[in-house]
């Protein structure tokens, strides 16, 4: 059961690191998410959610996110051993569980093409 947590270890928590991500980290677009991935550290897997305001009120920001988490959660093997960013762009609210896990397995998808720098 421990494998299917969220501790501390795997979240993206520090500025420097968001900010380092944002630099040098290979960017796939989709509809509704901008995902980043930073070097490959053969370590951990790590991710950092970023929700703004013009997505909607909190209620639909904290559903957003946590949505990510989840979907993180339940699928670390699409994810490689680097640093993940999640975007999330305006009109994610309204999306359903099943559009999350397509547009984001999409994302993940062509950035393991790309083999992450």
């Amino acid at each position: 059961m421990k494998e299917l947590g969220f501790p501390k270890v795997e979240r993206v928590l520090k500025r420097i690191d968001f900010l380092r991500l944002s630099k040098q980290a290979r960017k796939v677009h989709t509809e509704h998410f901008i995902v980043m991935c930073g070097e490959i550290n053969c370590v951990s897997r790590r991710i950092g959610i970023t929700v703004s305001r013009k997505t909607g009120n909190a209620v639909e920001r904290n559903r957003t996110k946590r949505l990510i988490r989840e979907f993180f959660r339940l699928n670390k093997s699409l994810f490689l051993l680097a640093d993940y960013n999640v975007i999330a762009k305006p009109g994610v609210a309204g999306l359903a569980i099943s559009d999350y896990v397509r547009e984001l397995t999409i994302a993940l998808q062509r950035l393991g093409k790309k083999q992450c720098s």
